[in-house]
């Protein structure tokens, strides 16, 4: 998410829709926010990510990272000095993390056990989305003010390559077959990459539907590609050949999006106050939307309980606008809203 931290504070002033629990269903109930709760530090986030094996929910803090446990419903662990990270990415296989240190070019490794680091990796210029790879045992970062991805091997923590883009990266995902999709927003694109070779294959263009495209989720049985678009479109694309087979209606500032392959569903969360929920096959109908907390535009889904997790905070009214006019936000507000199927 390209500078997605400044742009939570640019999206304060984004309305939330009026709405009410999502009346359509999913499995044998609707989704609703169960639970929101409010938690200490600054008011400051990007992505969010899930370890489901240990029930972690990793929440960037601007600083530093904080491990909430989804059960106990608590932050149970710090993952410290991760100046300006944008996300953290998952290696349940090798039982490690990587967390995208934005301000300082740099990627933090960490055990998912103990949460303690074990290396610092130089990046390129501003990497904000990163993804690990199961099929070549890499993490791929998404260098946002560098247009190109570095590469790390995650068993030997060192860079093997970096890859040039066209354009600016905002969300990747891989399919464990060989292959990287990153959304380009500047671009109205989507970069594919051969993960073994390390090569750009393509560019594909989704300009006629998708503008600015951020969120982006995959279907790697299905081959399709979900992406969360800022003229408040899904547009749903064939990782095979580019082609776009469907879209949905979505809401404002989408920053992420989310697929449950079990249930297949897709959600876009939008910084308009509203996730969506919408059928991953065709004709990807829409089946409701849920009114989470304005601002709360990522989201990251637990596939062991089909929750969903995302991160808001309220505005300060009372406070002088920061730069470029942004409203403040209030401190001591931070929340974790969670939804989930009645």
């Amino acid at each position: 998410m390209k500078h997605t931290m400044l742009r939570c504070l640019a999206a304060a002033g984004l309305a939330a829709l009026s709405g009410t629990t999502l009346a359509a269903h999913a499995g044998d109930g609707g989704y609703r926010v169960t639970d929101k709760r409010v938690l200490d530090g600054p008011v400051r986030w990007d992505y969010v990510s899930m370890d489901s094996e240990r029930h972690h929910l990793f929440l960037t803090r601007g600083e530093h990272v904080d491990v909430y446990d989804v059960q106990k419903r608590e932050v149970v662990g710090t993952i410290p000095s991760t100046p300006g990270v944008h996300g953290v990415a998952v290696a349940a296989d090798l039982g490690l993390g990587f967390s995208s240190n934005g301000a300082a070019n740099a990627v933090t490794v960490f055990r998912l056990d103990t949460l303690v680091p074990i290396a610092t990796v130089a990046v390129g210029a501003g990497p904000d989305s990163l993804v690990y790879d199961t099929a070549t045992h890499r993490v791929f970062v998404a260098n946002g003010a560098g247009n190109s991805m570095s590469v790390i091997d995650a068993g030997t923590r060192k860079v093997v390559g970096t890859i040039a883009l066209p354009g600016a990266p905002e969300t990747a995902v891989v399919d464990g077959k060989g292959r990287l999709f990153v959304a380009l927003e500047d671009r109205n694109a989507i970069a594919e990459i051969d993960t073994d070779k390390l090569k750009l294959v393509a560019e594909r263009r989704i300009a006629s539907v998708c503008e600015e495209p951020a969120g982006l989720a995959i279907d790697p049985q299905g081959g399709l590609l979900y992406a969360g678009c800022h003229n408040r479109k899904l547009a749903v694309v064939d990782a095979r050949t580019g082609r776009i087979v469907g879209s949905a209606a979505i809401g404002r500032g989408n920053d992420a999006v989310a697929i449950d392959l079990q249930r297949k569903l897709v959600f876009a969360s939008n910084g308009d106050g509203t996730l969506a929920v919408i059928d991953a096959a065709a004709p990807f109908a829409v089946r409701g939307t849920v009114a989470t907390m304005p601002r709360a535009r990522t989201v990251t889904l637990d596939p062991a309980t089909h929750k969903l997790y995302l991160v808001s905070a309220e505005t300060d009214p009372a406070a002088a606008p920061g730069p470029k006019g942004r409203v403040a936000l209030k401190p001591g507000t931070f929340t974790v809203i969670t939804v989930g199927a009645q």
